[in-house]
């Protein structure tokens, strides 16, 4: 995919009519990353218990419809602090849209990784995205969720890729089908019963999703995906995570085998409907992404 074409909105991260509300956030990481913490709360881990007929908001899913929610409260700049227990329900995959709506709107290439990251509990392995973004140099791995005032011991704004805090789903796959890893550690919480090998393959799509410009919820199901790795097409799996590993090396072919693949393989990607696990009321629905988000 041509660096160029992440210096634009998706149909997830554009802000529709609210566009003015990013044109006035500054670009730098630190002040994009505080006004996602500003307007959003991590439904689980922001500290904070939100009432039950708020929950629904973590599948808000497109840019325009989070912010409609938060002007609805608050119809002020995004820098205007709000009440933790006031702002939009979301996670991780938030954050970081947030702060990739704001950099595209400024015309910055940036895109959201999704993989585990092992800095929140010792031993576990939390699903989580990232947002990667061009400095103008190299790709960068930043963490919007964290706060830089706790004590992370870690630069949560510029993340060695090769240091073992996060590592992307294709490269835990990849381990994971070497032996190297266990894993059952690698999941959503080690009190919640989601995780293993088949969560880490439907990640692999995942991750070939974001990268495609398609920001899926994380609960969100399509195409190859499954819950029982005895039904999965391991050697796809295998594919793209070699491939996605390979264009994180800078393979400019394997960039574009991936958007070849991704176009052409109904298995590889959401099409018009997605099956979408609330992670809040524990019910399933078809939700249709053709429809208007208005």
């Amino acid at each position: 995919m041509d660096l160029d074409d992440y210096r634009s909105h998706s149909p997830y991260s554009d802000p529709g009519r609210h566009g003015g509300l990013l044109d006035a956030v500054a670009t730098d990481i630190p002040t994009a990353a505080a006004t996602a913490r500003n307007v959003i709360v991590h439904y689980r881990a922001g500290g904070v218990e939100l009432p039950d007929d708020r929950l629904d908001e973590v599948n808000r899913r497109w840019m325009d419809r989070i912010l409609d929610t938060d002007q609805s409260r608050f119809p002020l700049p995004l820098s205007a602090e709000r009440p933790a227990v006031d702002r939009v329900a979301g996670c991780c995959r938030d954050h970081t849209l947030l702060s990739i709506a704001i950099l595209r709107q400024h015309g910055i290439p940036s895109r959201s990784r999704v993989g585990f990251a092992s800095y929140f509990t010792q031993g576990w392995h939390h699903d989580h995205v990232l947002l990667e973004y061009w400095d103008g140099e190299r790709w960068v791995w930043a963490d919007p969720e964290l706060d830089p005032a706790g004590d992370w011991r870690f630069d949560g704004y510029d993340i060695d890729p090769t240091a073992g805090l996060f590592d992307s789903a294709a490269r835990v796959w990849s381990a994971y089908r070497a032996g190297t890893i266990d894993p059952n550690v690698y999941g959503v919480a080690p009190d919640v019963p989601v995780h293993g090998a088949w969560f880490i393959y439907d990640y692999v799509l995942h991750e070939l999703a974001h990268r495609q410009k398609d920001e899926l919820l994380l609960w969100d199901s399509f195409g190859a995906m499954t819950d029982d790795l005895a039904n999965a097409d391991l050697t796809l799996a295998d594919e793209i995570a070699a491939l996605l590993l390979e264009a994180d090396d800078g393979d400019e072919a394997a960039e574009n085998a991936l958007a070849d693949r991704y176009a052409t393989d109904s298995r590889l990607r959401p099409g018009a409907q997605v099956r979408s696990f609330s992670p809040v009321s524990g019910t399933v629905n078809t939700v249709d992404l053709r429809v208007s988000r208005r």
